[in-house]
């Protein structure tokens, strides 16, 4: 059977910031540490990591590429010995409880995950010492919610943010928003989609995250962009 792969440019570079797994991130101070989604590469992002606890994990909606490794939470379980709040709205609760139904079935298998969901619906909440704020965007006709934590504010999997809510992300000092290509998509903004709307809001730095390889190169796309604004990349850290 012959090897089916992609020859792309993106897929071929020898840039490790070509490199690109799904999308989701780490949060962490001296308290607390949180994971905004579970996707299909979570166990080898949280290894790569180097990330010891993870206190609660936080959704953004229930679409496979950002909850299909919850299973791997399992882990934490075991060397924390203890269960792991979920912060989601009721719809991706729904999602996770259909996807891992021996997780939340009350029979207790041994070794499954154990897990305390928690309906956030769409209103702030705490984790330890972080803040959330939930903001509410729409990806096509679904609602997907964003975070502002303090100063910075994640958004993803989004192509409408309506006034109101672009006010809540308004003074933070970081945004990271979706870009995904640059041809126009029914459910993602595109790059020049994502810079307008950076520009309305006016963050400090803009990194644009949830980039297919359509995208193109890093260093190209980079080069491209207005001052203030940057791609994501897997690995970046940073610190506010």
């Amino acid at each position: 059977m012959p090897f089916i792969g992609c020859n792309c440019a993106v897929c071929l570079s020898s840039d490790k910031r070509d490199k690109r797994l799904r999308t989701a991130i780490h949060i962490q101070d001296e308290q607390s540490s949180v994971v905004i989604d579970t996707g299909p590469d979570f166990r080898y992002q949280m290894l790569r990591a180097g990330v010891k606890r993870i206190d609660a994990l936080v959704f953004t909606h229930g679409h496979k590429d950002h909850v299909a490794g919850l299973d791997d939470i399992r882990a934490f379980n075991y060397w924390q010995d203890e269960a792991i709040d979920i912060y989601a709205s009721a719809e991706t609760a729904e999602v996770i409880r259909r996807e891992f139904p021996y997780v939340f079935n009350g029979i207790n298998y041994p070794g499954i995950p154990v897990l305390t969901i928690k309906d956030m619906n769409g209103k702030p909440f705490q984790v330890r010492s972080l803040s959330f704020t939930p903001i509410k965007v729409r990806h096509y006709k679904m609602e997907v919610f964003g975070y502002r934590i303090g100063d910075f504010t994640y958004i993803t999997d989004a192509n409408f943010i309506d006034e109101q809510e672009i006010e809540k992300i308004k003074g933070s000092k970081i945004l990271v928003l979706n870009a995904l290509r640059h041809e126009p998509h029914i459910s993602h903004f595109t790059l020049s989609e994502a810079i307008a709307l950076a520009q309305i809001i006016g963050a400090e730095t803009t990194y644009f995250t949830h980039i297919s390889h359509q995208l193109g190169l890093h260093e190209t796309v980079s080069a491209q962009l207005p001052s203030g604004m940057q791609l994501a990349f897997d690995g970046l850290q940073l610190q506010l």
